[in-house]
């Protein structure tokens, strides 16, 4: 499997990896996104929607509404699993039509739901350091997200 461990040092370098991501990931890529409040979860898919032909400013966390939608050149589903009680209450939401789309799908939050999430995807573990510092861990798990991480891990050579 190729992983990739980013250490992004500022908003720029942030932007950087979700443009990177925007550009590589295949459509019907599902990404779950771990990390705690303010680590960047959000301004990350900022970048991606922008490469994906989504205005940046347009993106906003989908907490209270639960799944916003992007259409661009590339749809995004973005989808906040904070508030989720349980696998049953995600489940209910009825996440397979969302997994199966033709979309890109982030889960915000998708360690509260890992039993729910596809087999096939990409998680993405963000620790915050010091300041606009950020270490991205990009793990994929299965054949098309781990070619996507491998090409992104030369690029960012």
């Amino acid at each position: 499997m190729t992983s990739l461990t980013f250490n992004a040092a500022s908003h720029d370098d942030t932007r950087r990896l979700g443009m990177l991501l925007g550009e590589h990931l295949s459509v019907g890529a599902n990404i779950g996104l771990i990390g705690t409040l303010g680590a960047g979860k959000t301004h990350l898919l900022k970048a991606v929607a922008t490469a994906c032909g989504v205005p940046a400013d347009e993106v906003v966390s989908p907490t209270f509404v639960l799944c916003r939608e992007y259409h661009g050149n590339r749809d995004l589903f973005h989808i906040d699993a904070y508030r989720i009680a349980d696998d049953d209450e995600f489940l209910q939401l009825g996440p397979e039509e969302w997994f199966d789309a033709d979309a890109l799908t982030f889960v915000e939050w998708s360690d509260r739901v890992a039993a729910c999430m596809p087999p096939d995807r990409l998680d993405i573990r963000i620790t915050v350091r010091d300041g606009d510092a950020r270490t991205f861990e990009l793990l994929p798990l299965g054949q098309d997200c781990e070619a996507a991480v491998a090409v992104i891990a030369q690029k960012m050579r």
